[in-house]
């Protein structure tokens, strides 16, 4: 129980602190956090509105991926400094790390897994992001009858060096 209530902690810190930063409160640049986070101008493309619609069309190859159970890509979709926090768990930390937990993961008798995004937010910059949604993940229980948990998750996104969305914290939480 004290785990999964640490997990809740550390899920609902995770959640401020990425809110924060994307307010403006971190900046890699050496303008105020007001400037790097303003309007975009008149003649700009906002992009907030293409950043979310890049990391939907995003989530939805990242599903199929997961409905072919193919490890490699749905890894691919994570930052090579990604970390992956997963309630009672240690954390995968790394784009290699996660794509073996995600191998060992898949591997297991009755996998399945969806999500669905509810909110996805890019800051102003258009630089990071977060989302957040519903998941559900089935796996067979020690008779062969498949369990599945329902629950929550949160992502944060980053805009590699290649102008590419990519996932830099994953945390599933095991509570609806």
């Amino acid at each position: 129980m004290a785990g999964g209530w640490r997990a809740s902690v550390v899920g609902v810190a995770l959640a401020l602190c990425a809110a924060g930063w994307m307010a403006g409160c971190h900046s890699d640049s050496d303008e105020p956090p007001a400037a790097a986070y303003s309007q975009p101008s008149a003649d700009a493309p906002d992009p907030r509105i293409a950043g979310e619609a890049e990391i939907r069309a995003l989530d939805a190859e990242l599903l199929k991926a997961f409905a072919a159970s193919d490890a490699e890509k749905a890894a691919s979709f994570y930052d090579e400094s990604a970390t992956v926090m997963v309630p009672g768990q240690a954390a995968a930390e790394g784009k290699d790390h996660i794509a073996r937990e995600f191998v060992g993961l898949m591997a297991m008798p009755g996998f399945t897994f969806s999500f669905t995004p509810d909110t996805v937010m890019v800051a102003r910059s258009g630089e990071m992001a977060y989302e957040n949604g519903d998941y559900a993940m089935t796996l067979n229980d020690k008779t062969g009858t498949p369990e599945t948990t329902k629950a929550r998750y949160v992502v944060v996104w980053t805009k590699a060096a290649d102008g590419s969305w990519k996932i830099l914290i994953d945390a599933p939480t095991t509570t609806r």
